[in-house]
């Protein structure tokens, strides 16, 4: 896989992105802030990303267990590997990140151009929800784009899926979730293992069902940045997958 790894990328993207299917893609991207992406890679690669994935949780997970006051004290309950040691182990996670067949097709879903992440600890980040409980609260991101896979997922029963609301605005000093949720639908989706999703992240909120019983949910989230976002840093100290004692977390004990 070392040396063809774009060159096998973009034959299966050319496959499997037809102009149809990315006018589908595309229309509900801009529509819902969110589609299933599953095909993007040949199976052979998402199997290796799983494989490099867990060899990164074993050596490298945190646990978060926090409130986060820029989303209105919505929960971080999971554990983490930060992107500064996806950065120096992840070897095939860093070579997609950085794919241009990959990133140009992105490109064509989203309708415009992608940027690699401003803030280098938000590059990448791997969680794992494994207790009863455990979920990513309701929550938006500060770049434009993510595209996340999903390692392992439980049954729908048990939880764990994502819940979305498009076209909303994240204003750290009052995020207003509840008004969002009371004057606009939710959408639910479910996953099985090997799925990934392109998520519209700073104008889609949304978070995971917490789990209603032990199980393991681990996802692998790469971010860009779009155009907008290089006008500044982001704003607020919130980076509580960086920092567990940022200014805007607070811890919640057991």
């Amino acid at each position: 896989m070392e040396g063809d790894l774009d060159a096998r990328i973009e034959q299966h993207i050319e496959s499997w992105l037809t102009p149809s299917v990315l006018f589908d893609l595309s229309g509900r991207f801009q529509r819902d802030g969110f589609i299933k992406v599953r095909e993007i890679y040949p199976d052979e690669i998402r199997e290796s990303v799983r494989e490099e994935v867990l060899l990164l949780l074993e050596k490298n997970a945190e646990r978060r267990d926090l409130l986060l006051e820029t989303t209105g004290n919505t929960p971080r309950f999971m554990s983490v590997v930060r992107s500064e040691f996806i950065a120096a182990q992840g070897e095939l996670i860093n070579r997609l990140y950085r794919s241009q067949p990959l990133i140009a097709a992105l490109e064509r879903i989203a309708g415009e151009k992608l940027y690699a992440c401003p803030a280098a600890d938000e590059e990448f980040l791997i969680t794992r929800q494994e207790k009863k409980g455990d979920t990513h609260g309701w929550h938006w991101g500060d770049f434009s784009f993510a595209l996340i896979g999903l390692i392992d997922t439980p049954p729908l029963e048990v939880g764990g899926m994502l819940q979305c609301v498009p076209h909303t605005k994240w204003d750290k000093s009052n995020p207003r979730i509840h008004e969002y949720l009371c004057a606009n639908p939710i959408t639910t989706y479910g996953f099985v293992p090997g799925d990934f999703y392109f998520l519209r992240t700073d104008t889609t909120l949304h978070r995971t069902v917490p789990l209603n019983e032990d199980a393991r949910r681990i996802i692998l989230n790469l971010t860009w940045a779009g155009e907008r976002d290089l006008r500044g840093a982001p704003k607020g100290d919130d980076r509580w997958w960086e920092n567990s004692e940022a200014q805007a977390a607070s811890a919640v004990q057991d």
